[in-house]
């Protein structure tokens, strides 16, 4: 067993391919490592090891796609004009803030997902966000965060020390630990090539709408929190010695690829 490393091993984790004894260790394993412990059927398989098992898993898989899709070319909202203004009216709300944002059909996950609305009185948006800690493999969702809030007092109920929640804290600790110096905000650029992706690095003291600013948003920001001192594989644009220090928001295609993902998630 690979969480408590006592007893014989008895089940296999879909998902991460962990060895465990009991319920209590898958349950153990699940948390540890924020696992769900289902099968990524979009995991990458060579050639050499493909077999009939890994066919029918696709064509199975390409059914429940088309099935997916289906169902949503056919759902209500779609067809909704109260639906329809909404979103064209945060997008014109954020072309007006030099935010290109984009939204995506009904039935994938980060439509579903968004919760960002657009407040007419106080002429600001609040945005559905979401905060990932890749060194903790930690993940979360933040709904109605304001876009004049910095992006320093957003990070403070996860990894101050003083401020963040004990539980938070705890899972986080190699964040809450690092001196704030040494902690990196990154956002994906959107409109990349598969092998070419790359992150904006956002200044923490600024404002979340600062941040967004000139930049392509799909749905709704995704943040990457990492430590400068740790190693991870994430190129922030402009460090790669390959390319000039320049927007590329408008190069390549990869939206259709991200739409593809989103397709499968959903």
């Amino acid at each position: 067993c690979e969480t408590c490393s006592e007893e014989e091993a008895k089940y296999r984790c879909p998902r991460c391919m962990k060895y465990s004894c009991s319920l209590l260790c898958v349950k153990k394993h699940k948390l540890a490592l924020s696992c769900n412990g289902v099968r990524d059927k979009t995991a990458f398989v060579s050639i050499n090891e493909f077999t009939d098992l890994n066919l029918l898993s696709d064509y199975r898989f390409l059914e429940d796609v088309g099935r997916t899709a289906d169902a949503a070319a056919r759902h209500p909202t779609v067809h909704s004009p109260a639906t329809k203004k909404l979103l064209y009216c945060l997008r014109n709300k954020a072309r007006r803030c030099n935010i290109d944002l984009r939204t995506l059909p009904v039935g994938f996950t980060k439509r579903r997902e968004n919760s960002t609305t657009f407040n007419f009185m106080e002429k600001k948006f609040y945005w559905h966000l979401k905060l990932i800690f890749p060194h903790c493999h930690a993940e979360y969702t933040l709904k109605g965060v304001p876009d004049d809030k910095t992006l320093a007092d957003i990070l403070k109920p996860y990894i101050d020390p003083v401020e963040s929640d004990p539980v938070v804290c705890q899972r986080l600790k190699i964040y809450t630990g690092s001196p704030r110096s040494d902690v990196q905000i990154l956002m994906k650029i959107e409109n990349r090539k598969q092998n070419s992706i790359r992150y904006n690095e956002l200044d923490a003291s600024r404002s979340l709408l600062d941040n967004l600013k000139g930049k392509v948003i799909i749905e709704y920001p995704t943040l990457f929190v990492v430590l400068k001192t740790l190693k991870n594989d994430m190129v922030i644009l402009g460090q790669d010695a390959s390319e000039p220090a320049e927007n590329s928001d408008s190069e390549g295609s990869s939206l259709s690829s991200m739409e593809e993902g989103e397709i499968r998630d959903s």
